[in-house]
């Protein structure tokens, strides 16, 4: 048990670790007015989310993004071990565009981009800067790519992630996929086609290597 004059040190090099400051300020404000601030965008956050820095999320007129409860979101590198290369992004890009994050999922340095639909289950574990995203985002013909029509002609397909997925770091998930329950997806691995429950995934385009 600490002493009062423990206690007395450990408060003080807290009070002075001024470094630590925008830290704690940053914590308090994703505390207590970070979730008001999202009720007024429309965006549906679930009880008990640990945010650990702050995310990037942007909900388009229309659309919808919801995060289910428990949920930890890192957007700070000091908070994983692996260091993250940006903050956590989730954003709709179109009217009718969803994005559903189940409970107890866990991401660092993730980026989420829908402009149809993508949807995580429960208990998912998404390794630090995974991007999953439902469209190619520009037109394969390069003609189109040139014009106002680029995003319009570009090809979108909704991604589906069962529950207790694990995705590992530098992984990317592309349109169309669906990843079955339970199944692993090994690091830096490129995913453009649907694999089975339980099914250990790994390369570039991703295969499967095994089961579980």
């Amino acid at each position: 048990m600490l002493t009062r004059i423990q206690v007395q040190w450990h408060f003080l090099k807290r009070l002075l670790s001024f470094p630590k400051y925008p830290r704690y300020i940053t914590d308090l404000y994703l505390r207590w007015c970070f979730p008001s601030l999202l009720r007024r965008q429309g965006i549906v956050a679930g009880a008990g989310i640990t945010w650990y820095g702050k995310p990037i999320l942007a909900r388009w007129d229309g659309s919808s993004l919801s995060i289910g409860d428990d949920c930890r979101i890192c957007s700070r590198t000091l908070d994983t071990a692996l260091g993250i290369n940006h903050a956590v992004v989730l954003r709709t890009l179109a009217p009718g565009a969803e994005i559903r994050i189940g409970s107890g999922v866990r991401m660092s340095g993730t980026t989420i981009c829908a402009k149809k639909s993508v949807i995580i289950g429960d208990r998912c574990v998404i390794g630090a800067n995974v991007t999953i995203v439902d469209t190619n985002f520009h037109s394969l013909d390069p003609l189109v790519r040139s014009s106002p029509q680029d995003a319009l002609d570009a090809q979108t397909a909704p991604v589906v992630i069962g529950k207790d997925v694990f995705i590992g770091m530098g992984s990317y998930i592309l349109k169309g996929v669906t990843i079955g329950d339970g199944a692993v997806i090994g690091a830096g691995s490129v995913v453009t086609k649907t694999f089975l429950p339980r099914s250990i995934v790994a390369g570039n385009p991703a295969r499967q290597v095994g089961d579980i």
